[in-house]
Parts: structure tokens; C-alpha cells; sequence
């Protein structure tokens, strides 16, 4: 992968930073996504030079089509190209659905479901011309089991899958391979926020009985993004220590 170029949506913290670290280091460029965390994106930014490759910030709510297609047309200035793209940007607002208001679903829906499909949208046309690509997005071990107080959360994790396997389709002609990654119960600055009550019991639902950490998402993005895997597509990949078995 090396000198590839790689555009990481949210990837200003936490597993999106991961994965901005993991390619990185794998010799590829990074085009760092972020909504609101600048400081935060410039601060991985920096971690990422230090590597020695080149590293772009780009501010683009991905709920908008519009600035997704800014920042594609920005992350083209880094390199001239885009091989990888990984779509980690999401949000919850979390509640039972009898008191879910349309804002709510909306806002969560917007972001991850229509987010994802905008940017997979603008790489489709680069990867299409170039008759190369990787596109890795981001579900969750909830778009594939559900999760009460997560209805729209779930179902716009869920509609990622779709995505996924109708683009797979679609592009896997041209060399283009388009895969997901379900994360399940990952050591995070949300899950660190928990009550202990509450992270016990779901550490002891995962049959490994840990906790992920967010390398372990970021290692099994790296792999999908690479040539070893170009024989992998239209999948999605559960790293979740047994949960979903």
C-alpha cells in the first residue's frame, strides 16, 4: 500500500484515528475526515508526518453531499488520487423507539446511512476511471442482531450492509473490492464512559471475555485495504470476540 492514498471519515479520534495510524503506517497517505474536532484531526495529523508520509485535514459534515464532494476534490490535492477509502464517521442519539423523535432518527440516519453512501458515491467514480479501489465501511455488531434503545443506530448500520453487497456488485469487474468491518464491544472513549454494572455484564457476554481494542479494528481495515485481500469482497467482517457467533 505504499504511497497510496487513503481518505478516513472521522478519523480525528479514536478508531477512526486507528485506522488513519494503521494505513499510515503501512506506507499510506492519509486524508484525515472530521465535523468538528480540528484540533484534534491536526494533532493525528502530526502523529501521522512523524511516520513519514504525507497527511491532509479536511473539515466536511459527510451527511452533506456537498461537502463530500469538497472533500474529495481537497483530498485529490494531496496526491491526485485515491485508492482506499474507509467510512468510519457515525454518531448515536440513542432512546426506545416509542420516544424516538424524527430528529433523532433522522440526525443518526443522515450521518452514517447517507454519509457512507456519499462518499462511496464520489469514489466510485475515481476507483470506476482507475479500475482499482478499496472501499472498507464501518457497520457495528447491531446492524446485524439489532439492539433495544438503537433503532435508528441499528438500522442505519444495517443499511451500510446493504450498500456494501450492492456495490460489491457492482464494481468488482474493475478491480474495486468493497467490504465491511461489524465492530463489536470496543475499548473506547464511549464504552469508558459506561457504569462498571454495566460494562461487566457485557464483558461477560463476549465468549473472550475482553473488551476489543481499537487496533484490532485497525488492523482488520488494513488487511481488507490490501492487495492480500483483493480476492475478498461483499463481505462484512465481525470483530467482536465471539459475540456474534
Amino acid at each position: 500500500m505504499k504511497g497510496q492514498t487513503a481518505i478516513v471519515t472521522g478519523g480525528a479520534k479514536g478508531i477512526g484515528k486507528a485506522i488513519a495510524l494503521g494505513l499510515a503506517k503501512k506506507g499510506c497517505n492519509i486524508v484525515i475526515n472530521y465535523n468538528s474536532s480540528s484540533v484534534a484531526a491536526e494533532e493525528t495529523a502530526k502523529e501521522i508526518r512523524e511516520l513519514g508520509v504525507e497527511a491532509l485535514c479536511v473539515q466536511a459534515n459527510v451527511s452533506n453531499s456537498e461537502d463530500c464532494k469538497k472533500l474529495f476534490e481537497e483530498a485529490l490535492t494531496l496526491t491526485g488520487k485515491v485508492e482506499i477509502l474507509v467510512n468510519n464517521a457515525g454518531i448515536t442519539r440513542d432512546g426506545l423507539a416509542l420516544r424516538m423523535s424524527d430528529e433523532d432518527f433522522d440526525a443518526v440516519v443522515k450521518t452514517n446511512l447517507y454519509g457512507t453512501f456519499y462518499c462511496m458515491r464520489e469514489a466510485y467514480k475515481l476507483m470506476l476511471k482507475a479500475k482499482y479501489g478499496r472501499i472498507i465501511s464501518l457497520t457495528s455488531v447491531v446492524g446485524l442482531h439489532g439492539n433495544a434503545g438503537q433503532a435508528n443506530y441499528s438500522a442505519s448500520k444495517a443499511g451500510i450492509i446493504g450498500l456494501t453487497k450492492s456495490m460489491a456488485k457492482e464494481l468488482a469487474a474493475k478491480k474495486v473490492t468493497i467490504n465491511a468491518v461489524a465492530p463489536g464491544f470496543i475499548d473506547t472513549d464511549m464504552t469508558a464512559a459506561m457504569n462498571e454494572n454495566a460494562k461487566t455484564a457485557a464483558i461477560a457476554s463476549i465468549p473472550t471475555k475482553r473488551m476489543g481494542s481499537v487496533e484490532d479494528i485497525a488492523n482488520t481495515v488494513a488487511f481488507l485495504a490490501s492487495e492480500e485481500a483483493s480476492y475478498i469482497t461483499g463481505q462484512v467482517i465481525s470483530v467482536d470476540g465471539g459475540m456474534s457467533m
